[in-house]
């Protein structure tokens, strides 16, 4: 009988327990012991915040669903990462999922821990139907601005898919490409795809940063990944400006 087991027995059966229904959960709601119904109240947390994060996920995968029942087979989530750094590319990438991805912890990359990030960007490359990366230097950004160099490196995520889409979902910047779009502000927060692909473009940014800082240390690229913080700006001051510099972000062109 489950009373019988010991709390730490109880416990370890709890981690394989789905929903408050089980009957071995039903037959331990009145178990006079304090361990016990500690227990059951972590148990009810991480079912609640797993059904929680079960529901958030499937309303992220509102448009998806919506242009898959609409007949677009091949649908790209695209996102950015890197606009407002003083240092380094802008990172762009185009993401294709089908309904069987099941990463309900995907979401807006900031959102995410460093760790969470890593993990995650592994099983989305894993699982989805494609992903495209590509992106542009510090001297495409300057010679176009950053917004243009933005837009252009999204395009070529998006014509680099072996799979043509035929909708895209893109976050907060219009392209000038011959395909249907929706464009989302805050899209990876609203969207799977977009998020997956927030994830994939930071992760392969933070890493691109990482070589970068041993290749120009004294910046701390590998922790502020080229935004102007106090030691990155330090770093400026002492030994200017490195060829990854955006010479047409302020204050860099003090350290020229």
């Amino acid at each position: 009988m489950s009373n019988n087991l010991s709390v730490r027995e109880v416990q370890e059966r709890f981690k394989k327990v789905k929903t408050m229904s089980d009957p071995f959960v039903q037959s331990l709601l009145n178990d006079p012991r304090k361990g016990v119904q500690t227990a059951l109240q972590r148990l009810k947390n991480r079912i609640d915040k797993r059904q929680a994060a079960q529901q958030a996920f499937n309303k992220r995968f509102t448009y998806e669903r919506a242009l898959w029942n609409a007949g677009h087979k091949y649908v790209a989530g695209i996102d950015e990462v890197g606009r407002g750094p003083l240092a380094g590319p802008v990172v762009t990438c185009a993401v294709i999922l089908d309904d069987s991805f099941d990463l309900i912890e995907v979401t807006d990359s900031k959102l995410l821990s460093r760790h969470e990030r890593e993990q995650l960007y592994l099983r989305i490359v894993d699982e989805a139907v494609e992903v495209s990366i590509a992106f542009n230097s510090s001297a495409v950004i300057d010679e176009l601005n950053i917004y243009a160099a933005t837009q252009q490196a999204m395009i070529r995520s998006v014509n680099n898919l072996n799979h043509r889409p035929s909708h895209l979902i893109v976050d907060a910047v219009p392209l000038d490409i011959n395909i249907p779009q929706t464009t989302l502000i805050k899209g990876d927060r609203k969207s799977i795809s977009v998020a997956a692909a927030s994830i994939v473009a930071k992760e392969y940014r933070d890493h691109l940063m990482a070589d970068y800082a041993r290749l120009y240390p004294g910046y701390g690229f590998e922790e502020n990944m080229g935004y102007g913080t106090k030691q990155h700006l330090a770093g400026l001051a002492k030994l200017g400006a490195t060829p990854i510099h955006r010479k047409t972000f302020a204050p860099v062109p003090k350290f020229l």
